[in-house]
């Protein structure tokens, strides 16, 4: 059985202090996809992958995004987007704009026929239509962010479809997992009614999963062993009673190829670590039967 997990850690010195350590000495996961790390090579914490291999994107951001993959085993390559790494790779043309910002790594486990990849997806905005200022917590931007996350979107599509026929080609399944900024469903965001309109939820990113999601491509593990239900939710809002009310999103995925998310057994959202939450998102833990893929 193959123990894969993802998580937001929204800066990992933080997750560190609130009992990121622990809950990876707890789970025991094989590999884990790292969101928002959040911190230059130089400044991370002592043991900050808990004593596994880590495939890190910090990008050029100071203080924001960064991506990771950690293994138990080094992988037998590593490829991302950035355009002085030597392990880089072709990106999408849309996705340029991106390349330095930490946003994507992908690696072959030397261990399982895998290819892994750790997404972040910009958090995106409104249209310009529902821009109305004082009913904003950001000044409107003519909807800048929106037309920039929806760019990303496409160019991630078609970088998602590469890499999963290039896996197959080697012989490998495909998993993507991470932080795409999107409630996909009504049964992925809790208050979904009001959320109508509202960054992560608006018709053309929902759309955009919809096109992501295919019977022939990649599928939603985690709705797959949850049919029919609410959540399980994998972010609340620091702010307010959203938390205690479990009235949250669900925007952390693992979307894996048909024949590799056949393999899931069980799945699960750790909400907290000794009643501390290790960051505003919760680790996504699936349990894989990949021997069923040799």
């Amino acid at each position: 059985m193959l123990r894969v997990a993802t998580v937001n850690v929204n800066g990992i010195r933080a997750a560190q202090r609130r009992g990121f350590g622990t809950w990876l000495t707890r789970t025991e996961p094989d590999l884990v996809a790292l969101q928002e790390v959040r911190c230059p090579v130089t400044a991370l914490p002592e043991d900050a992958w808990g004593g596994y291999h880590a495939a890190y994107d910090p990008g050029q951001l100071a203080g924001r995004n960064g991506v990771a993959i950690l293994t138990r085993v080094p992988p037998v390559a590593v490829r991302t987007w950035s355009p002085t790494d030597d392990w880089s790779f072709p990106v999408a043309r849309e996705l340029r704009a991106f390349a330095d910002e930490g946003r994507y790594v992908e690696a072959d486990l030397a261990d399982a026929p895998l290819t892994i990849a750790s997404v972040y997806v910009p958090k995106g905005g409104l249209p310009a239509h529902l821009q109305i200022p004082g009913r904003m917590r950001e000044a409107p931007d003519g909807a800048a962010a929106y037309v920039r996350k929806l760019r990303f979107a496409r160019g991630l599509t078609r970088h998602l479809e590469r890499s999963r026929r290039a896996a197959a080609s080697r012989g490998r399944e495909f998993l993507v997992m991470g932080d795409f900024n999107v409630g996909h469903t009504e049964l992925d965001v809790a208050a979904w009614r009001r959320s109508k309109g509202a960054v992560g939820f608006l018709p053309e990113e929902r759309a955009w999963l919809d096109g992501l999601v295919t019977a022939r491509g990649l599928h939603d593990v985690v709705r797959r062993l949850h049919p029919g239900v609410s959540g399980p939710y994998t972010w609340w809002s620091w702010l307010g009673g959203s938390y205690a009310a479990d009235t949250g999103w669900r925007i952390d995925y693992h979307f894996a190829t048909p024949r590799l998310a056949r393999t899931a057994r069980r799945a699960w959202v750790d909400r907290e670590v000794d009643g501390v939450r290790i960051s505003d998102h919760a680790p996504v833990t699936v349990d894989y039967d990949v021997a069923q893929l040799r």
